[in-house]
């Protein structure tokens, strides 16, 4: 399926019935990742796997921001008339559902973001060495993306007042104190350390996550 938002067309799958629950993908990936997860979520949540601007069978786009995927994930819920969605947000995805939730804050029940930064410098030093390296090797914008986005400030994260849920892997390249301040600075906020898991581990072509985000959804 396809829906037309601000000037791109995104591609998207629907599974399940129930409250709605949006999945979005990391950087360079598409819904394919959720492929593990969708079977169990769907037994409970209408679940939109949505392939985001320039990813996957969406619209190309030659430059990439943060800010203009949270503007789509809200067009995006709007579009569909999906009231009260939860987000969940792998990596880019949870940069894009925190920027969603603070700039649309009636706009879904909860979030759940894994591995989200809210600035380049939350990343590892080696993974930004690594990244700048192959940006100068290949000029690839989404790794421009990771390498200058996003700026999310404080007060930004402040404006969110639903509940918000942030999980880490303890071999995250996300810097964990860098996930502690996020959490810190969002009320009420949750933080999940995985042990033993990496940035991905649990989330790409895992039921993990699936399982994770079913328990955090059952502690209301």
């Amino acid at each position: 399926m396809e829906v037309n938002v601000n000037g791109v067309t995104l591609y998207y799958e629907k599974a399940g019935s129930g409250a709605p629950l949006i999945l979005l993908h990391g950087n360079g990936e598409s819904h394919d990742i959720f492929d593990r997860a969708v079977p169990l979520l769907s037994q409970r949540f209408t679940v939109y796997t949505p392939d985001t601007r320039g990813h996957g069978n969406s619209s190309p786009v030659s430059v990439y921001h943060y800010r203009d995927m949270a503007q789509d994930l809200i067009a995006f819920a709007h579009a569909l008339g999906l009231e009260k969605p939860v987000l969940y947000g792998f990596s880019d995805g949870g940069i894009a559902a925190l920027l969603a939730a603070s700039l649309c804050p009636d706009l879904p029940a909860r979030v759940i973001a894994s591995g989200a930064n809210t600035s380049p410098g939350g990343l590892s030093a080696s993974f930004l060495r690594s990244a700048g390296r192959a940006w100068r090797r290949t000029h690839d914008p989404l790794l421009a993306l990771m390498i200058n986005e996003p700026d999310i400030t404080g007060e930004e994260l402040a404006n969110i007042r639903i509940p918000v849920c942030l999980t880490v892997g303890s071999r995250d390249l996300v810097r964990l104190r860098h996930t502690r301040k996020i959490a810190a600075a969002i009320r009420g906020c949750s933080l999940c350390i995985l042990k033993h898991e990496t940035h991905d581990s649990y989330v790409v072509h895992s039921d993990k996550i699936a399982r994770l985000i079913l328990s955090l959804c059952d502690r209301e």
